[in-house]
C-alpha cells in the first residue's frame, strides 16, 4: 500500500504545470520589465538627441549679426536653450522629458573658422564661418525610480553642430 502511494505521488503530473509556472514566472518578469526599462532608456535618449539637433538648427538659422565676435547673443543663447529643452522659443514651456527642468543643462557655444577666404553667404562676414554647437546632459528618469523602487544615476548626453546660415 505504501509503495503504491509513493509511486502515485512520484509519477503524478497533475501539479507539474503549476510548479513549472512558479519556476519560470520570475525569469519572465525580469525579462519583461528589463525590456520596458531598455525601451524607455532608448526613447529618452532619442528625445535628447533630437532636441539638441533642433536647437542647433534653430541657432544656425539666426542672423550673422546675432553672433558678434563669434559668440551667440544672450537672446540667441536663451532661445536656443528653450527650443532644445521644451521645443518652443518662449520661456516656461513644458520640458520634452519630465525631469529636464534646468535650462542650464543645455550649453550653446560657437566657434568661427577663419582659416580661409570664404565666398557666398560667408563673404561679407568679418568673423569667419560661425559654427554653433549645442550639447545637453540630462539625468535619466528610470521607470523603477518613478515607481519608487530605486533609481540609478545614469545621464543622457547629446551634442549637435550646425553652421550658421544667417537670414
Amino acid at each position: 500500500m505504501k509503495r503504491n502511494l509513493l509511486n502515485n505521488l512520484f509519477f503524478c503530473s497533475r501539479g507539474a504545470a503549476a510548479v513549472e509556472m512558479a519556476l519560470v514566472t520570475p525569469l519572465v518578469m525580469i525579462i519583461m520589465f528589463g525590456s520596458f526599462e531598455l525601451g524607455n532608456y532608448f526613447l529618452q535618449e532619442h528625445v535628447v538627441t533630437k532636441a539638441v539637433r533642433d536647437g542647433a538648427r534653430y541657432a544656425a538659422r539666426r542672423s550673422f549679426a546675432e553672433f558678434p565676435a563669434c559668440a551667440p547673443s544672450a537672446t540667441v543663447e536663451r532661445e536656443t536653450r528653450n527650443v532644445t529643452r521644451t521645443g518652443t522659443v518662449a520661456d516656461g514651456g513644458t520640458p520634452r522629458i519630465a525631469n529636464w527642468t534646468s535650462p542650464s543643462s543645455v550649453i550653446v557655444t560657437t566657434t568661427c573658422d577663419t582659416s580661409g577666404t570664404y565666398t557666398g553667404i560667408y563673404s561679407d562676414v568679418a568673423i569667419g564661418a560661425p559654427i554653433v554647437t549645442v550639447s545637453a546632459t540630462v539625468t535619466y528618469n528610470t521607470l523603477f525610480g518613478t515607481l519608487g523602487l530605486g533609481g540609478g544615476t545614469l545621464t543622457l548626453t547629446a551634442q549637435s553642430q550646425a553652421a550658421v546660415m544667417g537670414v
